[in-house]
């Protein structure tokens, strides 16, 4: 269920992406005398449009494999629980829940949590020698290079 909502979070935000752009080309285009929707209509139409489509549906599905992964690093998390806080401080992530051998932490402002889709939420904790930390790719990506 949760693969679901994240798929069509990213079909909803590729939407918006898209009438977005439409938007502009058709608010700038000078002796276009054209609605949004009838260009919307007539783009999707086509044969390129409907790969278009394809292509969207295919990507929103497929974004919960490759949206968020799971890292670990060599870390030990009783010792250095400071420094991961620090780190994820300085990623633009706060901390939101701790208890004992996992903490959780979320970005700090809504724009990030926006761009994020709201699953902007990062799980860190200790797995034999190593701390496995797990979200989305962005944020992860974001505070292994600070590591």
């Amino acid at each position: 269920m949760k693969n679901l909502v994240r798929s069509v979070k990213y079909l909803i935000a590729f939407v918006v992406l898209y009438l977005g752009v439409v938007w502009i080309s058709v608010m700038t285009s000078k002796g276009f005398d054209i609605s949004m929707w009838d260009y919307i209509l007539a783009t999707l139409a086509t044969s390129k449009g409907k790969v278009l489509v394809a292509a969207v549906l295919v990507l929103a599905a497929a974004y919960p494999r490759f949206g968020f992964i799971t890292r670990r690093v060599e870390r030990d998390f009783e010792q250095e629980r400071d420094y991961i806080e620090q780190v994820f401080a300085g990623a633009g992530f706060s901390l939101k829940h701790k208890s004992e051998g996992c903490m959780v932490f979320r970005a700090n402002n809504i724009f990030d949590r926006l761009v994020m889709l709201f699953e902007d939420e990062i799980q860190v904790k200790q797995v034999g020698q190593e701390i496995e930390i797990s979200g989305i790719r962005r944020g992860v990506a974001r505070v292994l290079y600070r590591m």
